[in-house]
């Protein structure tokens, strides 16, 4: 009797396992296995509509500038750290901002989606024409180049002063403020959600910040020899600093205004 009833058990058992309502471990893996790969194909896509505004961001003449006087003023080291963590928080809180407001961005027919193309079209025109009205103002054979004001004090900033510059620098300049939400939709339309929308966005604020953690770093590690060539930087980009930024808003302002209008076009 008891026999029969391990039997009546251990067939009651096999039913549960081969019930067809419940997913067998291989379906299961192979549903992971897709999701990943599909998972990873969102990320890169995301990731590879980003790379130029954040590499715009991240050769941005004077943060770099700004963060090597940090560096080579009083509490360099100090400072320089605050710098950096203001200049990433900056991006992020205005990166995770866009990426809310256009939420509904990946679906080509919303409302969130025409705004976004709509308002790259304004942006990269604004863009263009500000490089263009920078070559226009540039200094003229013979005039010296103002520096702007905020740099006269760099080398003796506070703790507060260092981090606050570089949450501004980052976050409420303007050109990265359309940069940074260009990208942010970009994002969103690449149909990332959950994880793969946090790491494109942590991807992003790293390679726009790549320049200033590269400049701390250096720094940090470097003794007089770091510090030589960080001051040989900076003087390359205060020299050429008119050059590198009408480039770089020229080309990007028509980068955004081609996505834009690409995406009225659809």
């Amino acid at each position: 009797m008891a026999k029969s009833a391990g039997h009546a058990g251990d067939a009651e058992g096999r039913a549960v396992r081969s019930d067809p309502a419940r997913p067998s471990k291989g379906t299961s893996r192979c549903f992971a296995q897709a999701w990943s790969s599909e998972g990873k194909q969102v990320l890169i896509q995301a990731i590879g509509a980003v790379l130029p505004a954040a590499l715009a961001v991240a050769l941005s003449p004077f943060p770099l500038i700004g963060v090597v006087l940090i560096l080579t003023g009083r509490h360099g080291r100090r400072n320089g750290l605050l710098f950096a963590a203001g200049w990433i928080t900056g991006l992020g809180i205005v990166a995770t901002l866009v990426v809310v407001v256009f939420g509904g961005a990946d679906d080509p027919d919303s409302t969130s989606s025409a705004i976004a193309d709509w308002g790259r079209v304004f942006a990269g025109v604004a863009l263009i024409v500000l490089g263009a009205r920078k070559w226009w103002k540039r200094p003229r054979a013979g005039d010296e180049a103002e520096a702007p004001r905020w740099m006269a004090s760099l080398g003796g900033a506070t703790a507060g002063r260092a981090l606050l510059l570089g949450a501004l620098l980052s976050g409420a300049n303007p050109k990265n403020l359309v940069l940074t939400a260009s990208a942010a939709a970009s994002i969103v339309e690449a149909g990332a959600h959950d994880v793969d929308l946090a790491l494109a966005v942590i991807a992003f604020v790293l390679i726009g910040s790549c320049t200033v953690l590269g400049s701390v770093v250096i720094h940090l590690s470097g003794g007089q020899r770091a510090a030589s060539f960080l001051d040989s930087i900076s003087q390359f980009m205060v020299t050429n600093s008119l050059v590198i930024t009408v480039i770089v808003l020229v080309l990007l302002g028509a980068n955004i205004l081609g996505d834009g209008l690409t995406g009225l076009g659809r």
